[in-house]
């Protein structure tokens, strides 16, 4: 393992703010992927994805590329549908893909990573947050599997004792769309919360893509609950909440970071005021991302949501394909698990199953149309 040697290089300042500085001419591509759902219900998600991932190939490039070579970057679009991933994981391998960023969704990354694993293609997710992504891999010996976000059991540690101690003696329901993501992520926060003390009054689910929330509502109000916990994604969260309030049901609405869009408020509305999700403290403000912040506002583009972790997993992939001298994804995942890499969101380092060493998570809450992170405690 080559410990910490971005830290006695010229290559931590480079890889800070995008650039790999080589000596020899960029030739022939490496051909990278950035994957998600770039059109349906969750596109938001998949621009930003596909914003963060383009921005960072660019700067890569500009640089000079990696190790000689130009990137060129592909484009999957899975809709968050998990036959769609695996079939757009399959193209990609045939396109000859040497790292694919992403999925989005926890149930497209899951069943895709098997295509990867497979093929020996390294795969690091900026948005999937299911612990299963990484922990089956490492059961089964495989190093090529990693995040730039966190996890739901860690998300749901630091949800459920604050929903335990807000409500303590009220009533709290917890909701899921079913999904691996949102399931996941109701799970650990309910867990958490109970062992903290509160116990759900409610546990239920519904179904994604749902237009009528109204019997749900009802349920909901007709129990007494004053908070409801939903795991799920932004689409389903903004209507159910309008459509919450339409009906006269006041309780606090609380989600996860599947909120972190701007869309949420032109789905939901004014209704929307003071939903509170939690997520991974914003990078938009960090020294390290500065550089590339000023360059997509520049572009009228807020880096939203995933938008820096995307373009994270790609420099970071890069900067450990620098050190390992190939874009290998057994030789670049091990400079990945040996080293601390510079990047957009801050230094990272990863665990033997390729999950992040550290996230700091924050609450948001939107106000008048914009989610206000919360001061970090």
């Amino acid at each position: 393992m080559l410990k910490n040697l971005l830290s006695t290089t010229a290559l931590v300042a480079a890889v800070a703010v995008g650039a790999f500085a080589m000596p020899t001419v960029a030739s022939a591509d490496i051909t990278i992927a950035v994957a998600g759902p770039m059109t349906g219900d969750l596109a938001a998600f998949g621009e930003q994805l596909r914003r963060g991932a383009e921005m960072a190939v660019k700067d890569i490039n500009a640089a000079g590329g990696v190790n000689g070579e130009q990137i060129k970057l592909e484009i999957g679009d899975d809709q968050c549908d998990p036959k769609q991933a695996v079939q757009v994981a399959n193209d990609l391998v045939k396109k000859g893909v040497a790292f694919v960023a992403g999925h989005f969704c926890s149930g497209s990354s899951i069943p895709a990573s098997e295509v990867y694993m497979e093929e020996g293609v390294l795969q690091m997710t900026p948005a999937s947050t299911n612990p299963a992504f990484t922990e089956g891999p490492a059961s089964k010996g495989v190093k090529t599997i990693f995040r730039t976000c966190g996890r739901d059991d860690k998300q749901g540690s630091f949800a459920g004792p604050w929903m335990a101690k807000t409500y303590a003696g009220k009533k709290v329901a917890i909701l899921d769309d079913k999904s691996a993501y949102g399931q996941g992520l109701a799970n650990e926060t309910q867990k958490n919360m109970e062992a903290a003390g509160l116990k759900t009054s409610v546990r239920d689910t519904y179904t994604q893509k749902e237009k009528d929330f109204s019997a749900l509502i009802t349920k909901l109000k007709s129990s007494g609950v004053e908070a409801v916990y939903i795991g799920g994604y932004h689409n389903d969260v903004g209507l159910m909440v309008r459509q919450a309030r339409e009906q006269g049901f006041n309780a606090a609405f609380i989600s996860a970071d599947a909120l972190n869009t701007a869309e949420f408020w032109s789905i939901s509305g004014p209704a929307g005021e003071g939903l509170r999700y939690s997520d991974g403290a914003s990078a938009v403000n960090l020294d390290s991302a500065k550089a590339v912040v000023e360059k997509f506002r520049a572009e009228s583009y807020e880096p939203e949501g995933y938008t820096l972790n995307s373009y994270a997993a790609i420099q970071a992939w890069a900067a450990a394909a620098a050190i390992a001298k190939s874009t290998d994804g057994e030789k670049v995942a091990e400079a990945l698990h040996g080293n601390t890499i510079p990047s957009v969101i801050g230094d990272l380092t990863w665990d033997e199953k390729g999950d992040l060493t550290k996230v700091n998570y924050a609450w948001y809450v939107y106000h008048d149309g914009k989610a206000v992170q919360e001061p970090l405690n």
